[in-house]
């Protein structure tokens, strides 16, 4: 590895070895978006030791480079070669100043993000505190939200709605896409004409498109989540002057600056907030104490993540500003097995239960993951 040149921490949060492990996990169905389609999620794991204590992180980088740049090769290059290297051998003297030690890593904040998520799961362990009480964290029940894919025809997609609201979950989102929106939603509406319906478009269409985007203010959705270009925040301000729908910005928020311009500009009148795509919880914290302060709802967006990268929202979930119900959901919509036991489980009010165990409150199978694992190197 290269040689980075660090100043040395005040106090001793020292790590002595880092593990990268890649996990292949077949999703129970097909899940699809503009992108295209997941059959199976290719998953890095990052487990960081020392001290007795290990801690337990996700990359949620997909497979692809089309939801960013990053995908599950480079989030191991980028591990192995520059994240890693700024945490061996030089004392931490908290989880929260890692995001610091990553900053002269441009990008790639989901490869950065699952190192700074283990440490922080790390830290909760050494002082036997549930990680969402480190955090700052408050909310002992979070509600909870399903997100939808692509399906073949509308019928299978009424099916999937009735079959999740009847698990209890609190709002659902369904993916839209140019061909697959407004016929789509108008069958949703008329079928279940009170639900919490929020559509989520992925960056599929452009400016131009602004009047046929107007169309879906019938639909009284709760949101309408990235519509335009991924790292656009002008063209989502003269489109939301344009819409009755709030815009909810997803894949153009990644920083704590790229939130303040979108509300200077309102760009938008909701963000979602993903622990990978920001880069860990400090900049997540500093991201939601931002909207907590100027009134601006937050939530969770899921990346199809295993069990402990959802255990992670779950905690990031229990701060204060997120008030609508995230894309949260249970073990069981995604996995046959887990990697965490007990498996996430959703009440049928659609909440998760915050646990109290220390660290992420869920125990990691190492089993499992071992079954699972397709490579693995240590660092020390």
């Amino acid at each position: 590895m290269p040689d980075v040149a660090i100043p040395a921490a005040n106090t001793g949060m020292k790590i002595d070895q880092i593990i990268l492990r890649e996990i292949r996990m077949p999703l129970v169905a097909p899940f699809e978006t503009s992108f295209g389609a997941t059959t199976q999620r290719r998953i890095v794991l990052v487990e960081v030791k020392g001290e007795g204590n290990s801690g337990w992180g996700e990359v949620t980088a997909g497979e692809t480079p089309f939801y960013n740049e990053e995908n599950t090769d480079t989030a191991w290059i980028i591990l192995k070669d520059f994240a890693i290297p700024r945490v061996l051998g030089q004392p931490l003297g908290s989880a929260a100043e890692a995001a610091e030690r990553f900053e002269a890593i441009r990008g790639h904040r989901m490869a950065t993000g699952g190192l700074e998520a283990a440490l922080w799961d790390w830290e909760a362990k050494s002082k036997s505190i549930p990680l969402f009480q480190l955090i700052g964290g408050s909310q002992k029940e979070i509600p909870c939200g399903v997100s939808i894919g692509i399906q073949k025809n509308v019928k299978e997609l009424l099916a999937k709605i009735r079959t999740e609201l009847a698990a209890g979950y609190q709002r659902v989102k369904i993916k839209i896409k140019p061909g697959w929106d407004v016929a789509v939603l108008e069958r949703v509406r008329k079928e279940f004409p009170r639900l919490r319906l929020m559509a989520d478009a992925n960056s599929a269409y452009t400016l131009a498109d602004r009047a046929h985007l107007k169309t879906l203010d019938r639909f009284y959705l709760m949101m309408l989540e990235q519509p335009l270009a991924h790292d656009d925040l002008i063209d989502h301000a003269r489109l939301q002057q344009w819409l009755e729908t709030p815009i909810c910005l997803d894949e153009s928020i990644r920083t704590v600056r790229h939130a303040e311009q979108a509300i200077e500009t309102n760009a938008c009148r909701i963000i979602n907030i993903k622990l990978g795509r920001v880069g860990g919880f400090t900049p997540a914290k500093q991201i939601h104490d931002y909207c907590l302060a100027a009134k601006i709802p937050v939530w969770c967006g899921g990346m199809l993540e295993s069990g402990i990268g959802r255990a992670h929202n779950i905690a990031l979930s229990t701060l204060p500003g997120f008030v609508l119900p995230g894309d949260v959901a249970a073990s069981k919509r995604y996995w046959q097995q887990d990697v965490i036991q007990p498996e996430v489980e959703v009440t049928s009010e659609g909440t998760i239960r915050v646990t109290e165990g220390s660290g992420i409150g869920y125990e990691v199978s190492l089993e499992r993951i071992e079954q699972l694992t397709v490579r693995k190197e240590i660092y020390s």
